[in-house]
C-alpha cells in the first residue's frame, strides 16, 4: 500500500469485506475493496494528496500526486512522481514530472484513445497534455496568469478569457474530433472548449443567482464546478458542486437534464457539496452512472437512465474501505472503481465487483 496509509483494520478482515448498501430494487453490482492493490511504492516513495485517478483503454491506471509532503516524511522518504501508472494488479509501470513544469495543486486527469495524458492545475490556471512517454507536448494557459479581474488565483473569475483560466479542475476529450473540455472551475464558473491544438472553441456557464440556485436553473453554477466527463452518447457531465447537482449537456452547451443528490437538509448552496466526480460503467451503454459523494464520503451506484440511486459504499474514516476526503474516480474496463483522496486520505483504493 501507499505508505502514508495507517490501515485500523487487518487486510485479511477486510478482503471479504463486501460494501453495498441497497436503496432502491433494481439490479446493482456489489463491490469489495481491494486490500492488495496498489503494491508498495518503489524507492521510498511517498505520496502527498493525490489530486485525481483516470484509467486508460489498455487498463493502466494513472495517479496524480500533488508531491505536498511535510518536512517530517522528508526525512525518511522522498517525494513520489507527479504522475504515477499503475497497471491492473497495482504495480508501477511509469511516472514523470518535474515539478517545476507539473501544475502546482494538479487536480484531475484524462488519458485519451492514443494515451496522451491531460493534467489540470488549480494552483496555476494551466491544463497540460502529456505524450504516453511523458513528454510535454502543450500547455492551455500560463502558468501563475488567472482569468480573474487582477490576474490573481485569489481574484474574481472574469469568466471570459481565450488563453487563460482560472483554476481548472477536470478534463474530457472528444474521441471524435479531439476536442478538449475543460471543467474550469474554482474561480471561474464556466466549461470552455479548445480545438486538439489548444485553440479556444467556445464555452458556456456562469455564477448562479440564489434564486437560481434554489431552482436548480440550468447553465449556471453555485460555485465550484468541479468535474466534467463525456459520455459514450457524446453528452458533457459537469458537477455543480455546492449545487448537489451533475448537469448534462450537449457539445455546443445545450443544457439537456439535471441529475440531483441533495443532501440531508436540502439547503443549498451546500458549502461542502455532494457532486464531487462521475464516471460510467464499462459497458457500450453505460447503464450505470458513478459519483464520488464528497459530502457523505460516499461512491453512489445510480441508474444513469433515471439518476436514482442504487446502492451506495463507504463512509467518512481512514479504515480501508472509507473515505478521508474521497475527492475523484476512475472506472476500468471490468468494472472496477478506483478512489483517489485528497487532504490526509492521500491514497489511492480499488474497489472490485464481486457479483
Amino acid at each position: 500500500m501507499m505508505r502514508p496509509i495507517r490501515i485500523a483494520l487487518s487486510a485479511a478482515a477486510m478482503a471479504s469485506a463486501v460494501f453495498s448498501t441497497p436503496l432502491v430494487a433494481q439490479e446493482s453490482p456489489t463491490f469489495a475493496v481491494d486490500p492488495t492493490w496498489p503494491k508498495e511504492l518503489p524507492k521510498d516513495w511517498i505520496t502527498g494528496q493525490l489530486g485525481g485517478v483516470c484509467t486508460a483503454e489498455q487498463d493502466h491506471i494513472y495517479v496524480v500526486n500533488r508531491r505536498n509532503i511535510t518536512d517530517e516524511e522528508k526525512e525518511t522518504s522522498i517525494s513520489a512522481p507527479s504522475i504515477i501508472k499503475f497497471d491492473m494488479e497495482g504495480n508501477v509501470v511509469g511516472s514523470w514530472g518535474d515539478q517545476n513544469t507539473v501544475p502546482n495543486s494538479i487536480h484531475g486527469c484524462f488519458v485519451d484513445q492514443d494515451r496522451n495524458v491531460y493534467v489540470a492545475g488549480n494552483g496555476d490556471g494551466i491544463v497540460q497534455k502529456y505524450a504516453p512517454d511523458g513528454k510535454l507536448l502543450f500547455q492551455i494557459g500560463t502558468r501563475g496568469k488567472f482569468d480573474s479581474v487582477d490576474g490573481t488565483r485569489r481574484g474574481v473569475g472574469l469568466n471570459a478569457a481565450r488563453d487563460q483560466l482560472h483554476m481548472p479542475s477536470g478534463i474530457a476529450v472528444d474521441p471524435d474530433n479531439g476536442d478538449i473540455y475543460i471543467s474550469d472551475g474554482y474561480g471561474n464558473r464556466r466549461v470552455v472548449v479548445f480545438d486538439k491544438a489548444g485553440k479556444y472553441l467556445r464555452q458556456w456557464g456562469r455564477q448562479a443567482t440564489d434564486e437560481e440556485i434554489q431552482n436548480n436553473a440550468p447553465g449556471v453554477f453555485a460555485e465550484v464546478v468541479h468535474c466534467i466527463a463525456m459520455s459514450n452518447a457524446g453528452l458533457i457531465y459537469v458537477c455543480d458542486r455546492q449545487g448537489n447537482r451533475v448537469q448534462v449537456f450537449r457539445k455546443d452547451g445545450t443544457f439537456v437534464r439535471n441529475i440531483l443528490v441533495p443532501n440531508r437538509s436540502g439547503k443549498l448552496p451546500d458549502k461542502r457539496g455532494t457532486a464531487w466526480w462521475v464516471a460510467f460503467s464499462p459497458d457500450p451503454e453505460q447503464r450505470l452512472l458513478y459519483m464520488m459523494n464528497g459530502g457523505t464520503e460516499q461512491v453512489h451506484v445510480m441508474d444513469h437512465a433515471t439518476g436514482k440511486i442504487l446502492s451506495s459504499f463507504g463512509r467518512p474514516g481512514h479504515q480501508i474501505g472509507n473515505f478521508t476526503h474521497g475527492h475523484t474516480i476512475a472506472v476500468d474496463s471490468q468494472g472496477s472503481i478506483y478512489v483517489a483522496e485528497t487532504d490526509w486520505g492521500r491514497r489511492i483504493q480499488k474497489f472490485r465487483v464481486v457479483k
